[in-house]
């Protein structure tokens, strides 16, 4: 395995790309009692069209997290999840738009628990019975999900700003899309986005590179299959689809997300630079010592309640700032006079190095948690980058780059607001 030594952050990676395509990146920690596994797919809501060998497929909304919830399951009735937590683990996974990870942590008998990852999510058994029982599991959780105001405010955001790309549906589905979904769909969607090629192992902690190496060669299927393409639709234009959406639900206060369509950089060096713009400009756009955000707070506009985020998935660049307010839109009208004002007049200097070292800062302390680590470079390895590089690359970016993602990317035409405001008695 190739070594690469990070001295600015004191960690070192080793790395691998096996006979099978399997991306391998383990970081060790000697001396460390925590051990992190991450074994994920590139593979999420959002891929329901794909082309794969020359085939094209349509499947159904809901197929990568059924799969999720159905991948526990062994032959003779064994659970892998319990099987691991047995064994000292604390187990897990999710599915986004874009990704598939299944994870465990533990303080003994890594090896033991890290063949099972590997053997689970790498050994498929379902059956037309122990599906159609899944259908009604997940078609429950997903009626429960139509009452979160969350839920609700979040993919109202996303059809406003999306007309066609898939992540606007949900990724669990629809109650009627999961109840198309058979074992063989299961079968044929393993087959293609489990395939070692289409997925990466991450792992952190007091561990010997070589000999995880020597386990995922053992266990994992040898051959190298081919990439799936995903289809996500026709080219989203830059605006949203409309600029505002209203819902009423039981909400004590109005809810509020403001969104923006980002065009994704290409896969490397540049889609980590473009990630690492874009956080530091809306942390310094609306972060909690902002002058938008300090202002509206004692105006009382804006409470504690509020967050942004720069979300990068399956193809898509999406903007989100949020939180609870009696006047949404007039924090609406505040956020475009924020972006004008920082257009005409510039950052303040000082504040984005203060800024940018407090990202830096968070960066740094980031490192600290394993799960993070193992996440990040998963999806960093996904995109093309190494997320240990991310801290140099903060250094090197400047305020110009920030205020020429706000000023290209924040403009008043292409924002939207979804709201969730209480029910009228």
């Amino acid at each position: 395995m190739q070594s690469k030594n990070y001295p600015n952050i004191g960690e070192t990676l080793y790395c691998a790309t096996l006979s099978n395509g399997l991306k391998l990146n383990v970081v060790p920690k000697p001396g460390f009692s925590t051990c992190y596994a991450v074994f994920a797919a590139n593979y999420g809501g959002a891929h329901r069209r794909f082309t794969v060998d020359g085939r094209q497929a349509d499947t159904p909304a809901g197929v990568a997290h059924f799969l999720e919830h159905k991948m526990f399951d062994l032959p003779g009735g064994d659970n892998a999840l319990n099987i691991l937590s047995a064994n000292g683990a604390d187990p897990n996974a999710f599915t986004s738009s874009g990704v598939t990870c299944y994870y465990f942590q533990c303080t003994e008998h890594f090896e033991e628990n890290l063949r099972m990852l590997l053997h689970f999510v790498s050994t498929p058994y379902f059956t037309p019975e122990t599906v159609q029982k899944e259908q009604g599991i997940i078609a429950q959780e997903i009626r429960m999900g139509e009452d979160s105001p969350g839920s609700a405010i979040y993919y109202n955001l996303l059809e406003l700003l999306y007309e066609h790309h898939p992540i606007r549906d949900k990724v669990a589905g629809t109650v009627e899309s999961i109840a198309e979904i058979s074992d063989k769909t299961l079968y044929d969607c393993h087959k293609v986005f489990y395939a070692p090629s289409n997925m990466t192992l991450c792992v952190e902690g007091d561990v010997d590179a070589e000999k995880i190496r020597a386990i995922a060669e053992e266990l994992l299927p040898k051959d190298r299959s081919p990439v799936p393409s995903a289809d996500f639709g026709p080219e989203e234009g830059p605006l949203p689809v409309s600029p505002l959406r209203r819902e009423a639900m039981s909400v004590s206060a109005p809810q509020f997300l403001i969104g923006a369509k980002l065009c994704p950089a290409p896969a490397g060096v540049a889609a980590l630079k473009q990630h690492l713009v874009s956080q530091l400009a809306l942390r310094l756009l609306a972060g909690a010592s902002s002058p938008f955000y300090t202002g509206l707070y004692e105006k009382g506009l804006l409470n504690r309640d509020f967050d942004y985020e720069a979300d990068f998935s399956a193809g898509t660049g999406t903007v989100i700032i949020g939180g609870e307010s009696q006047e949404p839109e007039r924090v609406l009208e505040e956020l475009q006079r924020e972006v004008a004002r920082i257009c005409s007049e510039g950052i303040d200097p000082a504040r984005f190095e203060r800024a940018r070292r407090a990202s830096l800062g968070a960066r740094l302390r980031g490192l600290e948690d394993f799960e993070n680590v193992c996440v990040s470079l998963a999806l960093g390895q996904f995109d093309g980058y190494c997320a240990f590089d991310a801290p140099a690359m903060l250094e090197r970016i400047t305020k110009e780059d920030c205020e020429g993602f706000i000023r290209e990317n924040l403009a008043p035409e292409k924002l939207a607001m979804s709201i969730i405001e209480p029910e009228r008695s």
